[in-house]
């Protein structure tokens, strides 16, 4: 991970770009604090990805916890298929 500042990201903008498509992650600072990070498309879609699982497993995980607290909640094939087009 590299840390630049604006001015920097500004003067070697190409450069910059050729690190992240390469693997590096660069953190710009920013007064106030309001930072900035510059990662390649693939990391980004990677990290998109792992946060989608992770979404997804909490909702298996409570399910799984609403199912052992016997909440369990039975649909009928007809209320299933009414579910697809909502």
């Amino acid at each position: 991970m590299k840390a630049i500042n604006a001015t920097a990201l500004r003067d070697k903008f190409k450069e910059i770009c050729d690190m992240a498509v390469n693997g590096e992650t660069i953190i710009v600072s920013r007064p106030h604090n309001q930072n900035v990070v510059v990662l390649s498309e693939t990391a980004y879609n990677k990290l998109e990805k792992a946060q989608k699982n992770a979404e997804y497993l909490i909702m298996i995980e409570k399910s799984i916890q609403e199912l052992e607290d016997g909440k369990e909640n039975v649909k009928t094939i007809t209320e299933l298929e009414a579910m697809e087009h909502e």
